[in-house]
């Protein structure tokens, strides 16, 4: 056994002697003990040898091997009784553990991973299964116990066997299990030190074995001490105990073990958390002496593997392998890698996210990798920009592939990239010719390896292709849109994700026009198409011509010819003597004569007045958002040009029949802007949502296409101004509201995650759409009598219904919106008899109907009072307008309060403004003692400007739940929050009145019921959140004071809870997923728990009067919670005086 200080063994030799003394049953005795005798010398022999490293090709280990086979069962068959053989086995068994027990427990800490199934001697395993044959793995276990418990042992032999069971018995895995409880429970009550060593040493020997055979060490761990009903909880003797074993254990173990350690600690109450630290400490010094980051430690790093530790760079892969593989078992993210990504950020942002967003050519269905990748995005446990990064990559690593493909087509056929295409092409012409393969040469036509390289080489290699080439595919596309029906669907394999489409798309979206190549390109290919078109069906009906020429080959050369050749604007159609195919038949083509030729025919001008083929000016518009400026076969003025000519002279006069616009500037203006919407939602990826281009989900809108729009608005608003002057009023609104307000209703109402994304990404292109315009569109003008005056109806209903939802900022609209509008104002305010009268007026509207403008005003302020001072004075010599001038005021007072402690109230300024202005500097306060004592000095403020100082303040705590960042901590909101409250408490103040806004009947809410129009809806659902974490600050009495507490925190209460049931608190939880800190602070499921016992000790306290209008919210609380209708009803039933003295109903 282990001496008096738990780390060294003693010896005991075993005597032949002994053997003697072994009870035999049966007929003749002697026979029997000189039988065991003779084994016991022989198992002196086989120990000894085994004690020594032994060769297989050695004689002593065919010996020893030989020698073994006396411990076969059946070879001694009826010769020794089954009794008496177990015996004899027992006591074998017993010698061989305590066989020449010199190891320290230190060596053996050190070496056992030596001491593996997997790494001890064949003959020694062998000796022990022979051994065990005879026995039940309980006696096993049981005779295993007894010896550890009465004999000084050998470790070595003593751990290869506890391997050797758990490999071998089935059973076994339990039955260690149970003697770990065992010596564990017995090393805590005595406080007995070999007991606790023996444990350890059996839970990391069978762990070594692998998880199919043993529980992992780190589980173990966790199970004996991660929990309150952990061996150690039971006192801080019990405390030490642990620790001070744990600390003795240090020099000795594998790095790996402290890893564990460290990383699942024992749970420990926080007055005795000292003893946890310090053993930390040692550990992380001892870690680093061995030059071994804690950091690197793998999610599922193998303690069981005897391997040397792997670089972290293998081990963060061997990690993404094991994680997609738990992830296609059970189709959630694993438990392990959501912990990681809060509890070991490092690891998880450094390692492990690198390691799975390794760039790649992603596949055509979404394998594994792919599908969780984008729940760890969908999660939040990505972050958006490496997120980004990666698609970009990807997309990066295809290209190359196709390059690469590119190349390997040149390699292949010696400096042709058309050889293998022409080879193809002419097994295509020997199929032709045998009427009976009619199907078979369409399928043949349609195979994979033609249509990519077709692809391929328009793509990569069109500057390339000859004319002979080009006519060659024309002919191809032709035929094979007249067999359309019978060529199966393609795939385009141009990127991540490919699509399948018909063979007539296949064409049409190999002809890009994006820069001038492109350009030469898609006008040889389409004028060689129609061409021989023309020529070949000739005398067919005019059905089957339209059935051989795909719409968007006719509409694309409409597109080019227009765009590249200034005579086709005014050519008349005529007929002439040459067929247009014949321009194609000479050996040099000139290409511009043959689509010229092309464009007079009669036939041809005949076919682009049918419907289908008309270039409409939709068509147009898309197509010239796909040019490069930049790379465009025209100059900047050719371009302008072109432009001018196509809105003015082609599609602004034509009729809406004929694809125009019936003259109608507003009605071209608004195809534009849906267009232009249309074009940049339309891509799969989403990279460029903060662009300050008009852009999203990849696609740009073309800058001079915008031009274009910026001179048709500005035209209409002069015609707008003109007529406004005149006695016109514009009361029906913009036409670009009504745009944004038709689609959005067609997109739903945000019901879904899907919808809300969809909206969303909506809202930002209205946004940059109205940048990019006149300010002055946001101002419609209205007649009173026979003067002018100015509303804002519409762009104050899309702030307070939409834009005000996407702000990044609580309570306020992005500066740049801000400044566009109060720029427009006083832009429109120039031809007003009385320009400060009508600024002063609607900023007067704006608080009651758009209060989120002048919040937005208040912060902006010092960017955006330059601007309207200088616009002002431009336009008059006169003082600014009085409600501009107020929030000047309002600003100065609240920076004058905050450094000066200077009375806030002033008669100019609207006590919510004041609110908002010391809400804003009071934000900004980057010293906590500065903020706390400006918020003390606000006591002697009325009740006006307190109430909705707390309401800001609370969109203050959960924009830092929902939108956390450095500048502004839950922790300090919280702060905030809890300071203003108790100005309020102090005064007797009720400010219950905020979390019943949305109560219309509520008459009492009136005078804040302005407030709801300045935070974003998500912010008004989650003010239930808000109620729930400033708990620990009500006063003790609020209760008793406040009539309608008990229905405001029942009614929160239920809120919250159908907050967490409908997914939304989850947005919360996924900020919380890169922050350690922030998560321990808003876990949504804890705040639920704290709520419902606050609320259940709450009940019994509220006087009788505090029950009335309950009744409404019991039916909810029947659905969520039936504890708390049963405690609500039991109180509002019971005498008012025990309201008082009745315990609170914890279950």
């Amino acid at each position: 056994m282990n001496d008096s200080s738990g780390w060294v063994t003693g010896r005991n030799d075993m005597r032949a002697d002994e053997v003697c003394m072994i009870p035999v049953m049966s007929l003749d005795c002697f026979q029997q003990k000189f039988l065991f005798i003779l084994m016991f010398v022989l198992l002196k022999d086989i120990l000894s040898a085994l004690a020594t490293e032994i060769q297989e090709e050695s004689s002593t280990f065919k010996a020893v091997k030989c020698w073994l086979n006396i411990f076969k069962c059946s070879v001694y068959g009826s010769m020794v009784s089954p009794d008496s053989l177990q015996r004899f086995f027992s006591y074998t068994l017993t010698q061989i553990l305590i066989y020449n027990p010199v190891l320290k427990v230190c060596d053996a800490i050190q070496r056992q991973k030596d001491w593996s199934f997997a790494k001890t001697c064949p003959l020694l395993t062998t000796l022990y299964r022979r051994l065990f044959v005879i026995f039940s793995p309980k006696e096993l276990i049981g005779h295993l116990q007894e010896v550890l418990e009465t004999h000084e042992v050998n470790w070595q032999l003593v751990l290869s066997c506890i391997s050797t069971l758990v490999v071998c018995l089935a059973e076994a895995q339990q039955l260690i299990k149970d003697l770990l409880a065992h010596l564990m429970t017995k090393a805590f009550e005595s406080y007995d030190l070999e007991s606790m060593i023996t444990a350890f040493l059996i839970a990391r020997q069978a762990a070594l074995e692998g998880p199919y055979v043993f529980i992992s060490y780190a589980d173990w761990f966790k199970i004996s001490f991660g929990n309150v009903s952990g061996y150690h909880g039971c006192s801080k003797k019990a405390l030490v105990f642990l620790f001070k074993f744990l600390s003795d254990l240090v020099p000795f173990e594998a790095p790996q073990y402290m890893k564990i350690h460290i990383l699942h600690p024992p749970l420990v109450p926080v007055k005795y958390r000292s003893l946890l630290m310090e053993y930390i400490t040692l550990a992380k010094t001892r870690l680093a002496d061995l030059k071994v980051a804690i950091e690197d430690m793998g999610l599922y790093e193998d303690l069981s593997s005897t391997r040397e530790a792997v670089e972290p760079h293998c081990q963060a892969e061997q990690d993404v392998e094991k994680a997609i593989q738990v992830f296609e078992h059970t189709g959630k993210i694993p438990v392990t890698v959501m912990e990681a990504s809060i509890f070991r950020k490092p690891y998880y942002v450094s390692r492990f996210l690198p390691a799975l967003l390794i760039p790649r050519v992603l596949p055509e269905s979404p394998d594994s990798r792919m599908v969780f990748i984008d729940s760890l995005r969908r999660a939040d446990k990505i972050p958006s920009n490496l997120y980004s990064n990666y698609l970009q990559a990807c997309s990066a690593a295809e290209e190359r592939q196709l390059q690469d493909q590119v190349v390997k087509m040149e390699t292949a056929n010696a400096g042709e990239p058309l050889e293998q295409l022409k080879g193809e092409l002419e097994e295509l012409r020997n199929l032709i010719i045998d009427p009976t393969n009619y199907e078979v040469v369409f399928e043949a036509s349609a195979s994979s390896n033609l249509q990519g390289r077709l692809l391929l080489l328009a793509q990569f290699r069109g500057e390339c292709l000859t004319d002979i080439h080009v006519l060659g595919l024309a002919v191809l596309a032709v035929h094979l849109n007249e067999s359309k029906t019978f060529v199966p669907e393609l795939v385009l394999e141009t990127s991540a994700h490919a699509k399948t489409c018909s063979v007539t798309a296949f064409w049409e979206n190999l002809l890009a026009y994006r820069t001038g190549e492109s350009f030469s390109l898609c006008i040889r290919f389409c004028v060689a198409a129609i061409s021989y078109s023309l020529c070949k069906f000739s005398s067919h009906s005019h059905d089957v011509l339209c059935n051989c020429l795909p719409a968007g080959l006719i509409k694309k050369v409409q597109f080019v010819v227009l765009r590249m050749y200034l005579e086709s604007r005014t050519i008349c159609q005529e007929d002439v003597v040459d067929l247009p195919w014949r321009n194609l038949s000479s050996p040099f083509v000139d290409w511009k004569k043959a689509a010229l030729c092309l464009w007079k025919q009669r036939k041809f001008q005949e076919l682009l007045k049918q419907r289908e083929y008309q270039l409409t000016y939709k068509d147009w518009l898309l197509f010239e958002m796909e040019v490069k400026p930049d790379n465009d076969i025209l100059s900047d003025a050719e371009r302008q040009y072109f432009h001018h000519w196509a809105l003015y002279q082609q599609y602004l006069p034509e009729s809406s029949v004929a694809g125009g616009c019936d003259g109608d500037l507003e009605k071209a203006c608004a195809i534009l802007i849906e267009t232009a919407l249309d074009f940049c939602l339309r891509s799969n990826s989403c990279h460029h949502l903060e662009s300050s281009e008009l852009s999203l989900c990849g696609n740009i809108v073309n800058r001079d296409v915008l031009s274009r729009l910026q001179e048709m608005v500005l035209e209409l608003e002069l015609e707008r101004w003109r007529s406004s002057s005149t006695g016109s009023s514009d009361d029906e609104g913009h036409f670009l509201f009504r745009i944004f307000k038709k689609r959005l209703q067609a997109l739903g109402n945000g019901s879904t995650v899907g919808e809300r994304l969809l909206r969303y990404q909506e809202l930002l292109m209205y946004k940059r759409i109205l940048m990019s315009l006149p300010p002055s569109i946001l101002i419609s003008t209205h007649w009173e009598g026979w003067q002018r005056s100015l509303h804002c109806k519409d762009f104050f209903h899309f702030v307070n219904k939409e834009l005000k939802n996407i702000s990044p900022r609580e309570c306020v609209l992005a500066h740049d919106i801000t400044i566009h509008f109060f720029r427009g104002l006083l832009s429109a305010c120039l031809n007003c008899r009385e320009p400060s009268k009508e600024v002063n007026l609607i900023l007067t509207a704006c608080q009651t109907q758009c209060p989120i403008i002048l919040s937005s005003a208040v912060l902006w302020w010092p960017r955006l009072e330059p601007v309207v001072q200088c616009q002002w004075k431009r336009y008059f010599q006169i003082a600014l307008p009085q409600e501009l001038a107020n929030i000047a005021t309002c600003r100065e007072l609240a920076r004058t309060f905050v450094s000066t402690e200077a009375v806030l109230s002033s008669n100019s300024c609207n006590p919510w403004i004041s609110a908002a202005s010391l809400y804003f500097i009071i934000h900004q306060q980057a010293a906590q003692e500065i903020m706390k004592t400006t918020l003390k000095n606000l006591e002697c403020e009325r009740e006006e400007l307190l109430v909705p100082l707390f309401f800001f303040s609370l969109m203050s705590l959960l924009s830092s739940y929902l939108a956390p960042n450095d500048a502004m901590s839950s922790l300090k909101s919280l702060d905030i929050c809890a300071e203003v409250l108790g100005c309020l408490e102090k005064r007797k103040l009720s400010w219950l009145v905020l979390f019943q806004l949305t109560k219309k009947e509520n008459i009492s809410n009136g005078r804040y019921q302005i407030l709801l129009h300045l935070a974003p809806e998500q912010y008004i659902r989650m003010l239930p959140f808000a109620f729930y974490s400033l708990v620990a600050y009500f006063d003790e009495d609020l209760f008793n004071r406040e009539q309608a507490f008990l229905y405001v925190a029942v009614d929160m209460y239920l809120k919250l809870v159908q907050l967490f049931v409908a997914g939304e608190t989850s947005a919360i939880s996924a900020k919380a997923g890169f922050s350690q800190e922030h998560c321990k602070q808003v876990d949504p499921l804890g705040l639920i728990t704290k709520a419902r016992l606050s609320l259940l000790c709450w009940i019994p306290q509220c006087p009788k009067r505090s029950f009335s209008g309950i009744t409404e919210l019991l039916a909810t609380c029947e659905e969520f919670d039936a504890e708390v209708k049963a405690a609500l009803l039991s109180n509002q039933q019971s005498p008012e005086d025990a309201d008082l003295y009745s315990e609170p109903l914890l279950f």
